[in-house]
């Protein structure tokens, strides 16, 4: 079973008029969230969106038989599926359907730790990562790589904390849940 760490980045927020710029994956720990290999960063300024998309499936195991291959762990992953579903279709190229296998999405942790608000319950609101993607589409317009990368850094650093934290803290809560509710 892998269990990956999985984000895009984009210069807006259409799949069909705007562009996948990085696709950024990483090896996680089963029973421990922590990352377990190197972040791997597929850059569209280096080849082009079409070769990132077919790099990413065939190099990270998300279009397998086996639909727990490939297990993405994100935080908003309908995002990324919006567009990897509609940029493989695009392309010709097998469906990537990351919503229709096992994942596992964050964002509902972080809704709840935000008492059920949708606002408010971002990444950056939630965590320590400096700021949301906003300037993402600009830096990528001026052609300002190393800032799309230190941000790519930094906002999976702050995935990956909450993460680790959810793994070694839901356990105990459902412990507590068990035992207050006599299960």
């Amino acid at each position: 079973m892998g269990e990956f760490y999985l984000d895009i980045e984009t210069n807006g927020l259409e799949p069909e008029y705007c562009k996948i710029i990085t696709i950024q994956y990483q090896p996680l720990e089963r029973n421990t969230g922590k990352a377990a290999g190197e972040l791997r960063i597929l850059k569209e300024w280096e080849s082009s969106e079409k070769d990132i998309v077919s790099r990413f499936m065939m190099e990270s195991g998300v279009i397998e038989e086996n639909p727990f291959s490939f297990i993405p762990v994100g935080y908003n992953l309908n995002f990324e599926h919006n567009f990897l579903l509609y940029k493989s279709l695009q392309y010709g190229l097998e469906p990537v359907d990351v919503l229709n296998r096992p994942f596992i999405d964050l964002k509902a942790f972080g809704v709840i730790m935000n008492r059920g608000e949708f606002k408010g319950s971002g990444l950056d609101r939630i965590t320590a990562k400096p700021m949301n993607g906003s300037k993402i589409p600009e830096w990528y317009a001026s052609k300002d790589y190393p800032s799309i990368i230190k941000y790519i850094e930094d906002e999976t650093k702050a995935f990956l904390q909450l993460n680790e934290w959810l793994y070694r803290e839901m356990p105990l809560f459902l412990k507590r849940f068990k035992e207050e509710n006599k299960i």
